[in-house]
């Protein structure tokens, strides 16, 4: 057809829209009817339209049909963890993140017979070593690895430097040099209970505190080049979590700019931890595939979704393999490698991407004018904060206004702890709370909570 049966319709405007919602309301009041505030405030409206935009919303810098299924395994011993990596890739997984627990690992061994050419590996590691460091440069050259060197969220996390402050940033300093590349651990504050835009504002603030340090320390090519990735965690606000991601991009690429830094990143998406439950547990996995559905339409580069069992389970194969069959389904059954940066010109979540950027870049102007992230980590203030909004979410999941289904909303009644654990037929252990608490408050201090920091 050569005309456009579009051009036989009248265009309706977002005003005359409203008209018809509030004639249909029949004199109900249309703000507080229909439109809601989050805790971020901002208003989310029945419906978005074009003319409210004053420019052409800009296309996406990532590729959302580009993203890798990631396995994350442990390493405590690196042949073992080798093994593992082999059987997951053989599995369907692109790309590898060991989390490396000692010094003493063997990287030869843990990288033994991995095509570093077409399987990316991110290594996180629980120490400090620039001796560490330099035998993952020297033993995977020219390859896809990514070395995570975290300092600050370390910091946050446990409350204290790996050594001391001056210590801690030497070595820090080392390590950017030979690998020019840099990583922020974002979901440490999601999962201790901040909002989308405390997260957005203080990962930007974290990594600020990194380009301060570094701006006279690394050549203008290096931070041209410099490879920054951003470790997320997606709750499961679907719409929200979808532009949480492109407002990070957004906020990542205005403050590299400032830098002379090289303005585009890398980000690794994960499921959160807090919304997870050990009631009615097989609801966790409706909720890691929305929360991955939402990394992957943001524009995660990787998606490394969490077991349904990680909250009560050590690792264990069959939690590990579901929650990568999750991840091979959306991809190769559910196409959603297919389609590139579907969420671009959607208005609503164009709407949100702005306005999220908008009120995370006003915390983050807080935080410098009131002296950095590191002096606010020091006196608490953003653990206050982030204190202040998890204490508001617990009073909503008490009053059901924050549902978790199966467990403050049509919870299974015959689901409950029991007074005894049988492990065998032999033995048993009474009070099964006795075994569960420690493990919840071993998680609370590992990943849920921020404590008071030592500036030692």
């Amino acid at each position: 057809m050569s005309k456009s049966l579009f051009n036989e319709f009248e265009d309706v405007s977002s005003k005359a829209w409203k008209q018809k919602i509030q004639a249909d309301l029949k004199g109900a009041d249309y703000n507080d009817t229909l439109i809601w505030k989050t805790k971020e405030g901002i208003d989310v409206k029945p419906f978005y339209h074009a003319d409210e935009f004053e420019t052409t919303p800009k296309q996406s810098v990532s590729k959302a049909n580009d993203w890798k299924i990631c396995q994350s395994i442990d390493v405590t011993d690196a042949q073992a963890s080798n093994l593992k990596a082999l059987d997951a890739i053989n599995r369907g997984a692109e790309s590898i993140l060991f989390n490396i627990k000692s010094k003493t690992t063997s990287i030869q061994d843990l990288f033994q017979n991995i095509d570093l050419t077409k399987t990316s590996i991110d290594l996180k590691c629980d120490f400090l070593s620039e001796n560490f460091i330099n035998t993952i440069v020297n033993t995977v050259k020219q390859s896809q690895c990514y070395i995570h060197t975290d300092i600050i969220g370390n910091l946050a996390k446990t409350g204290n430097w790996y050594n001391n402050l001056k210590g801690d940033f030497s070595k820090f300093e080392t390590i950017v040099k030979s690998t020019n590349q840099l990583s922020i651990d974002l979901s440490l504050y999601q999962n201790a209970g901040a909002t989308i835009t405390q997260q957005l504002a203080y990962g930007l603030a974290h990594a600020n505190e990194y380009l301060h340090h570094l701006e006279n320390i690394i050549s203008s090519d290096a931070k041209q080049s410099l490879n920054v990735t951003f470790y997320t965690s997606i709750s499961s606000n679907y719409f929200f979590e979808i532009s949480k991601l492109r407002a990070l991009r957004q906020l990542w690429s205005t403050l590299a700019s400032e830098y002379n830094a090289n303005t585009t990143c890398r980000i690794i998406a994960t499921p959160s931890k807090r919304n997870k439950t050990i009631y009615d547990y097989n609801v966790n996995l409706l909720r890691t595939t929305t929360e991955s559905m939402s990394a992957i339409l943001g524009g995660a580069d990787v998606v490394c979704n969490l077991p349904y069992d990680a909250l009560y389970h050590k690792s264990n194969e069959f939690g590990e393999r579901i929650s990568r069959n999750q991840l091979l389904v959306l991809k190769h059954e559910s196409y959603f490698d297919k389609v590139n940066n579907p969420a671009d010109g959607a208005y609503y979540i164009e709407s949100l991407t702005e306005q999220l950027a908008e009120k995370a870049l006003t915390i983050f102007k807080d935080i410098e004018s009131n002296g950095g992230f590191l002096r606010q980590l020091k006196e608490g203030t953003i653990q206050r904060k982030i204190k202040e909004n998890a204490t508001s979410e617990q009073a909503d999941f008490e009053a059901e206004k924050l549902v978790l289904l199966g467990t403050n909303k049509h919870p299974n009644l015959a689901d409950k702890m029991k007074n005894e654990l049988e492990i065998s037929p032999f033995l048993k252990i009474e009070k099964r709370k006795t075994l569960i608490e420690p493990i919840l408050e071993k998680r609370l201090s590992e990943d849920l909570e921020i404590n008071r920091l030592n500036n030692e």
